[in-house]
């Protein structure tokens, strides 16, 4: 389940992340190595800036892209110091700034600490340094009462993984999440209909913005249902039927069908008049989820969908 859930962020970041197009991303380590465009390099002869790359891309370039703010003393092409210690130092200062930003817009990571978020060498001189200073690793009080965490170098990397996952999903939740708007979307069906709807949809299950998504997945169904199979070849136009799930009432691949015609028509003569209206077997099942996938790639919606 983690693993699916890393692979759905890493492709919708890559995807919509970016103020200019895609933008590949692998967690943790592009948003570990990329956190800074530009590294100031000391040197007798005076300092120079050692360029990362022009099209290099950092967090802050996407929580910019995603919430049209900069954190608080960090700008789009920040500079490190030469020091390693300095240069970590730094970054956590960086990367505490950015964890408080997003909780102070809602994100809930109590979990996350700055350090889970450095790249591994920095992690060691961190606490490193921590132990230098002479900091009780049994009851830190670098963060109040928190604990310093020790962590071995391949627990290290599952918990930075776990991290940086955590934070794009929050960022997710807090900057885009909440664009899905129920304005008017009681014009777009009928008060009978929205009086008949399941009661789920009303219910605790779903935070507030999925449950508009599956009001919106029963208006598109039902509004359309008789119009993309009207003409359909392999059962006729589908039964009435209540979208109350993300999971077991999009297996068949009709409801996403509905969705897609709603706005792009022309692919139900094409593509879904040629769908099973009520599969009975795994084969037509797939059958259908096949035809919806080649719809996508015709309007060029190539996010990486497997069937």
């Amino acid at each position: 389940f983690f693993q699916e859930t890393l692979t759905a962020i890493k492709n919708w970041f890559t995807l919509f992340g970016w103020s200019k197009g895609q933008n590949p991303i692998s967690i943790p380590y592009s948003l570990r190595r990329d956190v800074c465009k530009f590294r100031t390099i000391s040197s007798q002869e005076g300092v120079f800036k050692q360029n990362h790359g022009k099209d290099t891309k950092t967090v802050y370039d996407m929580l910019f892209h995603l919430s049209g703010q900069l954190l608080p003393g960090i700008t789009l092409s920040q500079s490190l110091p030469l020091d390693p210690v300095e240069r970590m130092l730094q970054l956590h200062r960086q990367y505490s700034a950015l964890l408080a930003f997003l909780k102070s817009r809602g994100a809930y990571l109590p979990h996350v600490m700055p350090e889970f978020l450095l790249e591994p060498d920095d992690y060691k001189k961190w606490i490193k340094e921590q132990i230098v200073q002479k900091v009780d690793v049994n009851n830190s009080d670098i963060y109040g009462n928190k604990h310093l965490f020790i962590l071995e170098d391949s627990m290290f990397e599952t918990m930075s993984k776990r991290a940086w996952t955590d934070v794009l999903l929050q960022i997710y939740k807090v900057f885009v999440l909440p664009r899905v708007s129920s304005r008017n979307i009681t014009d777009l069906i009928s008060l009978e209909s929205m009086q008949n709807m399941p009661r789920i949809i009303s219910s605790n299950i779903y935070s507030p913005y999925e449950r508009t998504i599956l009001t919106w997945l029963n208006i598109n169904y039902e509004k359309n249902r008789k119009t993309v199979w009207k003409d359909c070849l392999k059962g006729g136009v589908p039964t009435v039927r209540w979208i109350v799930n993300f999971d077991h009432d999009l297996l068949d691949g009709l409801v996403l069908a509905a969705q897609l015609a709603a706005y792009c028509p022309y692919l139900i003569s094409t593509h879904f008049v040629r769908m099973y209206t009520n599969p009975g077997t795994t084969a037509e099942i797939l059958h259908n989820c096949l035809i919806l996938v080649n719809a996508m790639h015709a309007v060029s919606l190539t996010i990486d969908i497997k069937v």
